[in-house]
């Protein structure tokens, strides 16, 4: 069982919920995203990187048009990892580095790629790197890439993600490196910059991802001896988790950085750059699910919170498999019937959905609880809204509100 947070969120998102609240004449459902925390965070993270290392924002854990322009100032690039994210992003930063990268790219997207200039692509497989050399023959644009790589990592602790050293739809093995290579020297058109590794996710600890980085460096420089090659640039991926379950408990990145820095002089070439792609990293924090409850009844001995929304809106706790971190913010006007209320108990919050698995959050005990409460779930800025089955039910979308950048 968990116990509801202590009231720890900034007033001024408290404030936006209430005023959401009283300005819609049915329950609110919400998403409200503080531009201002994100744009500290955003700094703060990137001015920590030791001086090869660049970050790069992975669109696809939220593409929301006000949080890209929050943090274009401060990253140095986007990633993208399909042709629609390609060209919302070409469409509204045309000047800003982008890297294109994810499985099954369309032949189609590989021209769109190369005729927009993206700066990099992640090569995923030896039949991709064959249409891009034909893509890129015919338009006559030379393009660089990097080619991803699926280590194995018999002895590297892993996490609830782990996407290396098993088998993966997810880049190339590392035996096939001597046939990808010699495919590139009759690629007239595709110049090797290096190589990209995404090998874990939702990582918390600071020292196993160092771990990590230290096996991609030593691998490259083995790869460079071995194949006589000249790398400018090892991609590392995102792979930053947030701790859902304790809050409290955060990857520490100073920490992270101050170590990669030791890391980097031992075992780096000065001429790599080394590239982050962090999503959820970067704007998880800055979003909230804000949610009314309909309904409080019993069944079998358990009390449930009837929300409005669920997760079909909010897919992150069904996705995660956990109890999503919450707050209740109490009426400010007397309950209706304050004997529908709940005070010192364990309820569960689930969605308006037709299906036993639209659960928010299990057996959070709250001091009180009311119908009319809201309840705002904190870490919802990244893979939320967006990865969401939003047409199940036809239920109308949450509102989406955003506190500007002061």
């Amino acid at each position: 069982m968990t116990k509801v947070a202590d009231r720890t969120l900034p007033d001024r998102i408290y404030q936006a919920a209430l005023d959401l609240q009283h300005r819609h004449s049915d329950p609110l459902c919400a998403y409200i995203y503080d531009l201002d925390s994100l744009r500290n965070h955003v700094q703060a993270v990137v001015e920590c990187l030791p001086p090869q290392c660049e970050m790069f924002y992975a669109t696809k854990a939220n593409p929301a048009l006000p949080l890209l322009k929050t943090l274009a100032p401060w990253v140095h690039g986007l990633e993208v990892a399909s042709g629609g994210e390609l060209r919302w992003v070409r469409r509204h930063f045309p000047e800003l580095p982008v890297i294109f990268g994810g499985p099954g790219k369309l032949i189609s997207e590989l021209k769109y790629a190369v005729q927009s200039e993206v700066e990099l692509i992640h090569v995923e497989s030896l039949l991709e790197l064959e249409r891009l050399a034909e893509v890129t023959k015919k338009a006559r644009k030379t393009q660089k890439i990097l080619l991803r790589i699926n280590l194995s990592l018999p002895d590297m602790a892993t996490t609830s993600l782990t996407m290396g050293g098993v088998p993966t739809p997810f880049g190339m093995d590392e035996d096939t490196l001597q046939q990808v290579l010699s495919l590139l020297t009759r690629a007239s058109h595709l110049e090797l910059e290096g190589f990209h590794f995404h090998l874990m996710s939702h990582q918390l600890d600071p020292d196993r991802h160092l771990a990590l980085m230290r096996t991609y460096m030593r691998r490259v420089r083995q790869w460079e001896s071995d194949y006589s090659l000249r790398i400018g640039q090892i991609n590392v991926g995102g792979g930053i988790g947030i701790n859902y379950i304790e809050p409290e408990q955060q990857f520490n990145w100073p920490y992270f950085c101050r170590e990669l820095a030791g890391l980097l002089a031992h075992e780096a070439s000065p001429e790599w750059r080394i590239r982050f792609e962090c999503g959820r990293f970067l704007t998880a924090a800055c979003g909230y699910y804000v949610t009314e409850v309909l309904d409080i009844k019993h069944s079998q001995g358990e009390a449930f919170a009837i929300c409005r929304g669920g997760t079909h809106h909010f897919r992150t706790p069904a996705a995660q498999s956990h109890s999503h971190p919450c707050e209740v913010l109490p009426l400010s006007v007397p309950a209706v019937n304050p004997s529908s209320g709940l005070h010192n108990q364990a309820i569960t919050f689930v969605g308006q959905l037709c299906t036993p698995k639209d659960v928010l959050a299990r057996q959070v005990r709250v001091p009180v609880l009311r119908v009319g409460d809201l309840v705002l779930f904190t870490y919802a800025g990244a893979y939320a809204w967006n990865i969401s089955h939003k047409d199940f039910l036809m239920h109308p979308s949450p509102v989406e509100h955003f506190l500007a950048a002061r």
